[in-house]
């Protein structure tokens, strides 16, 4: 496969096995700038998160106990997760069927979470997602990508921002997609999602030492997608001086 073309009008050309890694914690706006700039970039996006919540999703409706990691080690096993780009969007299938729908809920916020502390699980997604960035042009966003799933990626960012805004962001998500949610629970549910991301044994939450911060407290999406334009630019002419 050779080199991709970004969006129309751009400079840039994306060659094979180029990736991008997006971290941070939940509310700062990963999925939303990873998706636009993959657009830009004419690059695939993988939102890491959906996998861990198509897992949740499914230990759920099995019963399986979320603390269980021995039972929660065999599910993943026998799991067929996959993140398929289509025109209304990506959708999310789990063994076949699209669960999409079923996955921006405060109760699969809940389960993504507890079930990303399973280091078998965590061991599954993260072979997956190296296989689905084999063919290369990839925006990756999640938790620990540029640490553990792609620690030589060619770019990475670890974005972030106020709690206040993050828990706001979160907040309007759930509206949007028909959930009740209050203001102050879902504040606290984010604060225990960010203590539950920094302090697991495996692959906890933290900055690549290479990773460029971005603070999107006081900046919209586009501008975070712009400084990250500007970012993989110096990047491409670097690798080619």
């Amino acid at each position: 496969m050779g080199e991709r073309e970004a969006h129309p009008g751009s400079p840039l050309r994306i060659p094979p096995g180029f990736v991008i890694a997006i971290d941070g914690p939940v509310g700062a706006g990963k999925s939303t700038v990873a998706r636009r700039l993959a657009e830009r970039l004419g690059c695939v996006h993988i939102d890491s998160g959906a996998m861990y919540r198509a897992v949740g999703w499914k230990a759920v409706r099995t019963g399986t106990d979320l603390q269980d990691h021995g039972g929660l080690a065999a599910l993943a096993a026998a799991t067929d997760v996959r993140i398929v780009p289509g025109p209304a969007g990506q959708r999310v299938t789990v063994d076949g069927e699209d669960v999409t729908h079923a996955l921006r809920t405060p109760a699969m916020d809940e389960a993504s979470s507890v079930v990303s502390t399973c280091p078998a699980v965590r061991d599954r997604l993260v072979a997956l997602q190296r296989a689905m960035a084999q063919a290369g042009g990839v925006v990756m966003d999640g938790r620990d990508i540029g640490t553990v799933v792609f620690p030589n990626a060619q770019v990475k960012f670890f974005l972030d921002a106020d709690l206040a805004v993050r828990a706001e962001r979160r907040l309007g998500d759930l509206r949007r997609a028909g959930a009740a949610a209050e203001s102050a629970a879902i504040r606290a549910e984010v604060e225990r999602r960010d203590a539950r991301d920094r302090a697991r044994e495996v692959a906890p939450l933290r900055a690549a030492a290479d990773a460029i911060r971005i603070d999107s407290t006081d900046l919209d999406a586009e501008a975070v997608v712009g400084a990250m334009l500007a970012a993989v630019e110096a990047t491409l002419r670097k690798d080619k001086s």
